[in-house]
């Protein structure tokens, strides 16, 4: 337990971030599930259109400093060659895995 007056402090500010990142990080994970199922349903417009407000989330998110901008930099480049994957397949094949 912290007993200095600064050491409480921080205790406070730890929760308060915690709590900051851990709703971030879920909204991340949420808004990639949603470009899944985009791409799932094998529509590559609105999968780019998913992509792009991943991409926009992701790079927030590593700028506020939640996540590294390198490990952002790796899922949105994967999240890429899915999309591309699929707009290789063309618009009569069946949809691609995930």
């Amino acid at each position: 337990m912290a007993h200095s007056l600064s050491a409480k402090k921080r205790v406070r500010q730890n929760l308060k971030r915690r709590a900051i990142n851990r709703a971030r990080k879920s909204d991340v994970r949420d808004q990639v599930k949603v470009f899944s199922a985009a791409l799932a349903s094998g529509d590559a417009a609105k999968a780019e259109v998913e992509l792009r407000k991943t991409v926009i989330k992701l790079d927030r998110t590593a700028a506020q400093g939640t996540i590294h901008r390198k490990a952002a930099s790796r899922k949105r480049s994967r999240l890429q060659k899915k999309v591309n994957a699929l707009k290789a397949q063309g618009p009569g094949a069946p949809a691609a895995q995930a």
